[in-house]
C-alpha cells in the first residue's frame, strides 16, 4: 500500500470555524490514545539538554506542552519555538511552559523560510510531514539536516491495522472532519524506511525508524560529532 496524499479538511477550514474547534478536541484525544506525547518525549530523552527546540506545524502548543511536562525535570531554560502558519498559541499556554522553566513562542510562515533563521538544535513534528509529498519531504529534510543537531518526527503508521483504527473514530464521538481525515492521515503515513530514504545522502548521521504500537510510525535522527563541527564552520 503505497502513500497516498488526500487534503485533509482541517487543513482548510478558517481556524474558528466551529468544526475545526471540535475536530482539534477530537485530535487531543487521539493524540493521547496515540500515545504520541510520550512516545515523542522517550525520542527526545535520548538527546543532551537543547536551548532551542522547533516543532514543526505545533498548532496550539498544547502537545508539546505534554511533552515538555515529561522532559522538565531533565531539560531546563528551553525555548520552544511553534511553527504554524498561524499563531495560534495562547496566553494560557504559554504561561504553563513558563511553571516548567521553559519559554515558548510563535515561528510563523513557511517552515522552508522561517527555519533558517533560527538554527534550532532539534526540530520535531508531530502528525505533521504526513501532509508533505516526497518532493515536499526531501526538501524539509535536506533543510533540517543542515541546520540542527537532532531530528524527531511521529507520524501516523500506514498499515492495515492503523487504517482499521482510523476508520473507528467515530466510537469516539469524532466528528466528520476527523473521521475523514483519520483516513487521510493514515494513507499519507509511512511504513518501512521511507523518511530514512529520503534523508539526505551522504550526511553523517545516526537514523532510526519504526513503528510504535499502536498506531505511530516513530523517525529520529542524531548528528554525529564531526557532523555538528561541519555545521559550526558553515555558520
Amino acid at each position: 500500500m503505497g502513500r497516498v496524499l488526500t487534503t485533509e479538511i482541517l487543513d482548510i477550514l478558517p481556524p474558528e470555524d466551529p468544526r475545526a474547534l471540535r475536530s482539534r478536541r477530537d485530535l487531543v484525544l487521539i493524540n493521547a490514545m496515540m500515545c504520541q506525547s510520550t512516545i515523542m518525549a522517550g525520542a527526545l530523552s535520548a538527546f543532551p539538554a537543547p536551548k532551542l527546540v522547533v516543532d514543526l506545524g505545533g498548532g496550539d502548543g498544547r502537545f508539546m506542552l505534554r511533552v515538555a511536562r515529561r522532559l522538565a525535570g531533565r531539560w531546563s531554560d528551553v525555548t520552544l519555538m511553534v511553527a504554524d502558519r498561524r499563531p495560534v498559541v495562547s496566553v494560557e499556554t504559554r504561561a504553563c511552559f513558563a511553571r516548567l522553566g521553559w519559554r515558548c513562542e510563535s515561528l510563523t510562515g513557511d517552515v522552508l523560510e522561517t527555519l533558517p533563521l533560527v538554527g534550532p538544535d532539534i526540530i520535531t513534528a508531530n502528525l505533521f510531514l504526513h501532509h508533505l509529498d516526497n518532493a515536499g519531504l526531501a526538501q524539509l529534510l535536506a533543510l533540517a539536516a543542515r541546520q540542527a543537531k537532532g531530528f524527531v518526527a511521529c507520524e501516523p503508521r500506514r498499515s492495515a491495522f492503523a487504517l482499521l483504527g482510523a476508520r473507528m473514530v467515530f466510537a469516539l464521538g469524532a466528528n466528520d472532519v476527523t473521521r475523514h481525515d483519520a483516513v487521510a492521515s493514515v494513507r499519507a503515513g509511512f511504513a518501512g524506511h521511507e523518511l530514512s530514504d529520503l534523508w539526505p545522502h551522504g550526511a553523517n548521521w545516526q537514523l532510526g525508524e519504526r513503528g510504535v504500537f499502536p498506531f505511530t510510525h516513530l523517525f529520529h535522527a542524531t548528528a554525529s560529532t564531526s557532523e555538528v563541527a561541519d555545521q559550526k564552520n558553515a555558520v
